[in-house]
């Protein structure tokens, strides 16, 4: 009988090789399949951010449009009628730049609310209970600047889901993860 002798190429792996080996595999899968779930959350909160932020800068223009000037004399004009929590927007039964109650943001005041669908196309406004199909609501406050208040406002618009916001609801009107606050300032102009 021949006897066979094996080289150290030929040996093969041993179990305690291999067992090592496909621990390193498993703990690199798993470690990519959580990076994966991370990124596609991450991506996903970016996506409906970026959306709000859309959503509340339409209100913004649409509500910066609105007249706040001077006329050919001198007087000033402001729009205190235009209802903007409906489309199409109607010249009278709104708040218009009318100034905001100071709980604007924090709850649905009629008149500074809308309501939209996950299209973001408005489905109600300017009544407090969002109607059925409600995706967004986007509220808006309109407030004099304390240094120039009969020529200068402060609008605020924020958009939030249709959820519980807790403590935000409470008082603290600061952005959560998917929800978008715009400010700007308007000044009055000659027409």
């Amino acid at each position: 009988m021949a006897k066979s002798l094996c080289s150290k190429s030929e040996a093969g792996f041993s179990l305690a090789e291999v067992l090592v080996a496909t621990g390193i595999m498993v703990t690199a899968l798993v470690s990519l399949a959580q990076l994966f779930a991370l990124s596609t959350q991450s991506n996903t909160v970016a996506r409906d951010t970026t959306f709000s932020t859309v959503l509340a800068e339409q209100k913004l223009e649409q509500l910066r449009a609105l007249t706040w000037g001077f006329d050919s004399i001198g007087l000033p004009l402001t729009d205190t009628t235009t209802n903007t929590a409906v489309t199409p927007e109607t010249p009278a039964g709104g708040t218009g730049l009318s100034p905001s109650p100071a709980t604007a943001l924090q709850e649905n005041t009629p008149g500074y609310v809308d309501y939209l669908d996950r299209w973001g196309a408005i489905i109600g406004g300017g009544v407090a209970v969002p109607p059925a199909g409600t995706v967004y609501i986007r509220r808006w406050s309109i407030e004099p600047l304390p240094t120039n208040p009969n020529n200068t406002l402060i609008i605020q618009v924020l958009v939030t889901r249709l959820i519980d916001r807790g403590v935000a609801n409470a008082g603290n009107v600061s952005r959560l993860a998917d929800e978008a606050r715009v400010i700007t300032v308007k000044t009055r102009k000659a027409q």
